[in-house]
C-alpha cells in the first residue's frame, strides 16, 4: 500500500506530496493539468527509464520518493535474494541528476533498475486505457486462471516434480558429457596405468635405490678401502689397535702409581673400546658388500624408469608417482562402471519424468475445470459494465513442461455480437478492453494478493448507470485493497474516500502543477464544475451534493 508520495522537480512539477487513502482515492484536474505527469513519476518508481528532458530545473537533481506498507505482500524471501534489509515500511526513491546519470534506492541502499522494476510489480498496478500488454501476456492469464481456480496447491506440488526432474536430467546430461571426456581418454588412462602398476612403486624406495647404487658403483674401491683401514688396524705386528694396546698397559699401570691417571685410564679404554667397534663395523660392512655388476644394472634401469615416469608427468617424487596411480585407477574404474551408472541415471531421469507429467496432468485438469465458470462470471460482469454482447472463452494447448505447468493458455475475447474471440493480445485497446482490464482486476481482487491499484481513466467512453457501477466495483475492491483512480466523470469522483485536485499554477513566470487534497466543501465545488462547467449553477451543486452523499 502506497502510504506518500512525494515529487520534486520532475516536469510541470516543482513540489508535490500526497497521502493517499488505503481505501479508495479519487484524482481529477482539467486536461493537460499533470495528472499523466503524475503517473510519470510514479513510473519512476517502477524502474521505468528516465532522462534529463523530464527536469523541472536543468539545474537542479529530481527526486520521486514513495513510502509502502509491504507487511502483507510476503516479499522477505525477495529481500533476501536482493541481500536489502526488510522493513514493514519501505522506502523507493529515484533521482535524476542534471547530467543524466540515475541513481535508485530501496531502504537507502542503492539498487540496480531491474531489481526496482521486479519489486514494482508487487507493489503497484497501473492501469491506462491504452495499457494492455500485461493482460496480454501468456504467463500473466495462466496466473489469473490459477487464481481464479485455486490450483495454488497443486501448482506447487507439480513444480516440487518439476524441480526434481530437472535435477535429474542435469544429472544425466552432466555424466554423460563426463562420459564422453572419460571414454576419449580411456585408452590413454589404461596405458599410463600399466605404466605405473607395473613398477609396484613403494614410498621412500627411491632414496634407497639411490644409496644401493652409489655403494654398488663403488664397490671394488669400497672393499679395498675397507681391506687397507682393516689391515692398518689389525697387522699383529704394526697394527694400530696392536700399538694402542700395549699403550693402554702403559697407563694401567701410571693409574697404579697415582690415581690422578685413573680418568685417563679410563678414557683410553673407552676410546679403544669404540676403535674395535669401528674395525667390527668395517668388517661387517665388507662381508655385505659385493661386487654385483648384474645387481647394478637392476638399480639403475628401475631408478631409469623411476626417472623417465618423474619427466613424463612433470612430477618429483615416487609419492607423486603413487597419487596419478590412484587417480587414473579411478578415471578407469568410472569408465568400467559409466554404463551401469548412467543407465541408473536415465531410470531416475524417467521416473521424475513420471512424476511430473502425472502433477502436470491433475495441475491441467484443475485449470481446465475453471474456465467455463471464470468466463460466465466475466461475461456476467461486462453485461453489468455496458457489454450486452460480450464473449468470453478460454483455450488450452498442451506445451512441453515448465516451471508454470504444461499449459497455454489464452483468453479469447469478444465486445461484439457475431464476432469470433481471439486472443487479448490480438484485440485492440479501447474503452471496452479497458473495462475487460476492470473486471477480470474485480475478481481477483478476493483471489490474490493485488498491488495498488492505479485506475487512469478507466471509465472514459462510460457514463450513467455504468460508471455508478464501476465505482460500485471501485469500492467493493478498495475493502481489501488500496485503489486509486483517476477520473473525468463526476458520479465517480464523489465515490473517493480522499480526492485530490490536481490543476495549474501559472502566477510565476513558468507554468506548475500542484495537487490539493480538497476539504468537503473545495469538493463540492470540483464535483458541480465537473458536472456543469467552470461556472456551476444550483442545481449543479445539489447535483454534486446529492452524488456525495448516496
Amino acid at each position: 500500500m502506497l502510504k506518500s508520495l512525494s515529487i520534486l522537480n520532475y516536469a510541470l512539477i516543482q513540489e508535490l506530496a500526497m497521502s493517499p487513502s488505503s481505501t479508495l482515492s479519487m484524482i481529477t484536474g482539467e486536461t493537460g493539468a499533470g495528472k499523466s505527469i503524475m503517473l510519470g513519476a510514479v513510473g519512476l518508481l517502477l524502474g521505468n527509464r528516465a532522462d534529463t528532458k523530464t527536469l523541472f530545473d536543468q539545474g537542479k537533481k529530481c527526486v520521486v520518493e514513495g513510502v509502502f506498507n509491504i507487511q502483507n505482500y510476503s516479499l522477505e524471501n525477495f529481500f533476501e535474494e536482493e541481500n536489502l534489509d526488510f522493513e514493514s515500511e519501505c522506502i523507493i526513491r529515484r533521482e535524476i541528476s542534471p547530467n543524466g546519470k540515475s541513481r535508485a534506492f530501496i531502504n537507502d541502499t542503492p539498487v540496480r533498475l531491474e531489481t526496482l522494476k521486479e519489486l514494482g510489480k508487487f507493489l503497484m498496478d497501473v492501469h491506462s486505457q491504452n495499457d494492455a500488454m500485461m493482460l496480454g501476456d501468456g504467463a500473466y492469464q495462466l496466473a489469473l486462471v490459477d487464481a481464479f481456480s485455486k490450483s495454488q496447491k497443486e501448482k506447487s506440488e507439480y513444480q516440487e516434480t518439476y524441480r526434481h526432474f530437472l535435477i535429474a536430467k542435469r544429472k544425466l546430461e552432466k555424466r554423460n558429457l563426463e562420459a564422453l571426456e572419460l571414454k576419449k581418454e580411456a585408452d590413454f588412462n589404461k596405458f599410463q596405468l600399466e605404466e605405473l602398476s607395473v613398477l609396484r612403486l613403494q614410498e621412500g624406495e627411491q632414496s634407497e635405490l639411490e644409496n644401493e647404487q652409489e655403494v654398488l658403483e663403488n664397490a671394488e674401491d669400497i672393499k679395498s678401502k675397507i681391506h687397507e683401514i682393516l689391515t692398518q688396524f689389525q697387522d699383529e705386528q704394526v697394527g694400530a689397535l696392536r700399538m694402542l694396546s700395549m699403550a693402554n698397559q702403559g697407563i694401567q699401570q701410571l693409574s697404579r702409581y697415582a690415581h690422578r691417571f685413573e680418568s685417563f685410564s679410563e678414557r683410553f679404554k673407552s676410546m679403544l673400546i669404540e676403535l674395535k667397534d669401528i674395525a667390527a663395523g668395517l668388517e661387517h660392512e665388507d662381508s655385505t658388500i659385493e661386487v654385483d655388476f648384474e645387481k647394478l644394472e637392476t638399480v639403475r634401469e628401475r631408478l631409469s624408469k623411476i626417472y623417465h615416469l618423474q619427466q613424463k608427468h612433470g612430477l618429483e617424487t615416487v609419492q607423486d608417482l603413487i597419487a596419478l596411480e590412484h587417480e587414473l585407477a579411478e578415471k578407469v574404474f568410472l569408465v568400467d562402471n559409466l554404463d551401469e551408472e548412467i543407465e541408473n541415471l536415465k531410470q531416475e531421469l524417467t521416473l521424475a519424468e513420471k512424476q511430473m507429467l502425472s502433477k502436470g496432468r491433475v495441475l491441467t485438469e484443475k485449470r481446465t475445470t475453471s474456465f467455463q465458470a471464470f468466463a460466465q462470471q466475466l461475461e456476467h460482469l461486462l453485461q453489468q459494465l455496458g457489454m450486452e454482447n460480450a464473449k468470453i472463452t478460454f483455450s488450452n494447448q498442451a506445451v512441453s513442461p515448465n516451471k508454470e505447468g504444461m499449459d497455454q493458455v489464452d483468453i479469447l475475447f469478444s465486445a461484439n455480437k457475431g464476432v469470433i474471440p481471439q486472443p487479448l493480445k490480438q484485440v485492440a485497446s479501447g474503452g471496452e478492453f479497458s473495462r475487460l482490464i476492470f473486471a477480470i482486476k474485480y475478481i481477483m481482487a478476493d483471489k490474490m494478493a493485488l498491488p495498488t491499484l492505479i485506475f487512469d481513466e478507466i471509465d472514459t467512453g462510460v457514463s450513467g448507470e455504468v460508471a455508478l457501477q464501476m465505482v460500485r466495483m471501485m469500492q467493493e475492491i478498495s475493502k481489501k485493497h488500496q485503489v486509486i483512480c483517476i477520473s473525468h466523470l463526476p458520479q465517480v469522483a464523489a465515490k473517493g474516500d480522499l480526492h485530490y485536485f490536481v490543476y495549474k499554477d501559472n502566477s510565476s513566470d513558468k507554468t506548475i502543477s500542484k495537487i490539493k487534497l480538497l476539504n468537503p466543501d473545495e469538493r463540492v465545488n470540483e464535483i458541480a464544475k465537473m458536472i456543469a462547467g467552470a461556472n456551476p449553477s444550483s442545481s449543479a451543486y445539489e447535483s454534486a451534493k446529492e452524488l456525495l452523499n448516496n
